[in-house]
């Protein structure tokens, strides 16, 4: 496994992100510690998470199979580089979700004691809170961080703007500020590229890619469509892409130009983003210790500046602003 920092911060991190995200809902907990045993022998030590994962009246059930894992001891914890987030409502009362500072309270109190852990290594807001002053939001984080009970601050689904308003606000009262911005980029999907990434660049922060295949879309869609009808590849995000006449010519000059190459597209997709400038790695869901071990093998790619040429020619990226919608 390669380690790079995350962002401006003297942290260690994995160039690949564990995400948690099926586990409770599509991955029972004996199976999801057996994922996450095997991606911490196989290096990886940053684990992603969120307080709403488990989804309806499930939420938390994420962190509670976590905080199990943790639990059996072997110094999981201490290996593990911890990221979770807040702002999803987490019940139907009032100051249950958002960043107000008495959520912020609350809902740090509760990941950490799902989590069977008394701290967090990177507390992430889940979005944007239009509502809420920054100068509350950093005044909770300051007294968290005081306390102990986190160690950094990231954000995730943020604009440009934003990641520059937050860490202006943090700035006037002399605090870290955020030092990552978790947002939707991958092959497909490169809108990131215009403001998010630069801006990131900018204050110093890591980007932390998530679905970096797009929903199935990257990881064979076509192929797996073919070969499996019904499967999961072939639903929600990939379907409606497929159903579009372009898109779908795009993904299989995709998948033709990696089957010359002789590389899996999933696997592809992933290395292609530890290329991109900023990337600190993107986040991996495994539903499987399979899925898992294809993830592993991107670390381990070499894409030629011939391969990256061919692919930006299939996606090219909207460049940078303002020239993306200006001279």
């Amino acid at each position: 496994m390669e380690y790079t920092k995350l962002g401006r911060t003297g942290l260690s991190v994995s160039r690949l992100v564990l995400g948690t995200m099926n586990f409770g809902p599509q991955t029972d907990e004996s199976n999801s510690h057996a994922i996450m045993d095997a991606a911490l022998d196989a290096g990886v030590n940053f684990f992603d998470t969120a307080n709403v994962y488990g989804w309806g009246e499930n939420k938390g059930r994420t962190e509670e199979i976590i905080g199990s894992w943790f639990a059996q001891g072997g110094g999981r914890r201490e290996k593990t580089v911890l990221a979770t987030k807040v702002y999803g409502d987490m019940g139907e009362w009032p100051n249950e979700g958002r960043l107000s500072a008495l959520n912020i309270r609350r809902a740090a109190e509760a990941s950490l004691k799902r989590l069977g852990t008394d701290y967090i290594d990177l507390y992430q807001f889940h979005h944007i809170d239009r509502r809420t002053p920054w100068d509350e939001i950093w005044q909770a984080i300051d007294v968290l961080v005081q306390q102990g009970k986190i160690l950094y601050t990231g954000s995730s689904n943020f604009a440009g703007w934003h990641i520059a308003q937050a860490n202006e606000a943090a700035s006037r009262r002399h605090s870290f500020g955020l030092v990552s911005e978790q947002c939707l980029y991958n092959l497909a999907e490169r809108r990131a590229e215009m403001e998010v990434i630069p801006a990131a660049q900018s204050y110093g922060l890591g980007i932390i890619p998530w679905s970096p295949l797009h929903g199935g879309l990257l990881g064979g869609a076509i192929r797996k469509e073919r070969e499996s009808a019904g499967s999961r590849s072939t639903s929600g995000r990939s379907a409606d892409a497929l159903s579009s006449a372009k898109q779908r010519e795009q993904i299989q000059a995709y998948e033709d130009l990696l089957e010359k190459h002789g590389l899996e597209p999933g696997e592809a997709a992933l290395a292609w983003l530890l290329t991109r400038p900023g990337v600190t790695g993107p986040i991996v869901g495994p539903r499987t210790a399979e899925q898992l071990t294809s993830a592993l093998r991107a670390v381990e790619l070499d894409l030629s500046d011939d391969l990256l040429e061919e692919l930006d020619e299939i996606f090219p990226g909207p460049g940078p602003s303002p020239e993306a919608f200006a001279w």
